[in-house]
């Protein structure tokens, strides 16, 4: 590796007077400010809670893109492929913040049953968020093909995990520890076929297009540092996203599957939304295959370790919500998506603007129904 990290390779001395390292540093300042100040008076406020939970937000996104530059600027030095990376590496990347707010949110369980709503609410919601408004934005903004392969091959797998942790919900209410397991299990073994078949895939991918360049722009110790970081500022953020998400749920008196689907599902799915719009600009087929390896790690990975750290469960008061709009949005969502997939290999701006609307009236219907025009 020596003879690449030298002549204008930033090194770690560069990286810690980064702008990039420096605003995380003073986001992190800045909750844990807030949060001293909350032992006040102050501790009921809600513009205060909003104000913390739009910088535990903020800050759970800006480690998240550290720790993915960290981890593709590994990827690279190991001599991955382009298209592995993105289906593994990113992918997990992306859905870092799905990841530590489930598990922190199980973790806390046993003091607080209602925040496993929270949990199974947010992957739903982001799953959702990605497949209809995410997708929908970046397809409205410039047209964009589809390799058949990622259809046959990710689509497919995305659509049968959702269908596989809704099938343990129902028939459970929940999601044991080994339900869990079984669900990582998964992950893991799809991984390691990624991994087996990296260079068919590549050559697959290869004749699609155009590769994307590769820009080594680190020395490997900082790169080792950026993913250090960033796994640890994204912890921290995520410990407080789930604190203060609960807490106004309570004092707002919203159900966590409503908070867990439309904030914190939207919230943690924007490093999503980065990386797909940019990755439409530069490789058609790129940032639909980042988002479709997203939601093939959150219904998987990040739902799996949750279950893992606590078993989790679906409450009564959000059972209804839960399985008769939630969850059917996710699949309606899902459907039209790869279906539109599936139509000429192609998806056309109108088609966007089509997806976005479905999320729109998701979100009308959860208002309808907080209201009491909608009965579930």
């Amino acid at each position: 590796m020596g003879g690449d990290e030298t002549g204008g390779v930033m090194g770690i001395p560069q990286l810690v007077l980064s702008n990039t390292l420096v605003l995380n540093g003073a986001l992190f300042l800045g909750i844990v400010l807030l949060r001293s100040t909350s032992d006040g008076s102050t501790n009921n406020d809600h513009l205060f809670s909003l104000a913390l939970l739009a910088l535990a937000l903020m800050l759970l996104i800006k480690s998240a893109d550290i720790f993915i530059e960290g981890a593709k600027g590994l990827a690279y030095r190991a001599g991955l492929p382009e298209v592995v990376i993105g289906l593994t590496i990113v992918s997990i990347g992306t859905s870092l913040p799905e990841i530590l707010v489930t598990s922190t949110a199980a973790a806390d369980i046993p003091n607080n049953p209602a925040i496993g709503d929270l949990a199974i609410g947010g992957i739903y919601g982001s799953v959702l968020v990605q497949i209809t408004l995410i997708l929908g934005v970046v397809v409205a903004f410039r047209g964009v093909k589809i390799r058949p392969s990622w259809l046959k091959r990710d689509g497919f797998i995305m659509f049968s995990s959702i269908g596989l942790l809704t099938l343990f919900l129902v028939t459970g209410g929940g999601l044991s520890r080994l339900e869990g397991g079984v669900l990582m299990s998964l992950y893991i073994a799809y991984i390691y076929w990624l991994l087996s078949n990296r260079e068919e895939i590549l050559e697959d991918e290869l004749s699609g297009g155009e590769p994307v360049e590769r820009r080594l722009t680190r020395t490997t110790a900082s790169y080792a540092v950026m993913v250090t970081m960033g796994l640890l500022l994204a912890l921290f953020a995520a410990h407080h996203l789930v604190n203060v998400a609960s807490d106004l749920a309570y004092a707002m008196k919203v159900p966590h599957a409503v908070i867990g689907t439309t904030v914190s599902g939207l919230g943690t799915s924007l490093p999503e939304l980065t990386i797909a719009f940019m990755a439409a600009k530069r490789s058609e087929g790129v940032a639909i295959g980042t988002l479709i390896g997203s939601n093939i790690t959150d219904p998987l990975l990040s739902i799996g370790f949750a279950a893992v750290v606590h078993p989790l469960a679906v409450t009564q008061a959000s059972a209804n919500l839960t399985f008769f709009l939630i969850i059917p949005a996710t699949f309606i969502g899902t459907g039209v998506a790869l279906l539109m997939m599936r139509s000429q290999y192609e998806f056309k701006r109108w088609e966007g603007i089509v997806l976005i609307m479905i999320y729109v009236v998701f979100v009308a219907l959860l208002l309808a129904e907080r209201q009491g025009i909608l009965v579930l």
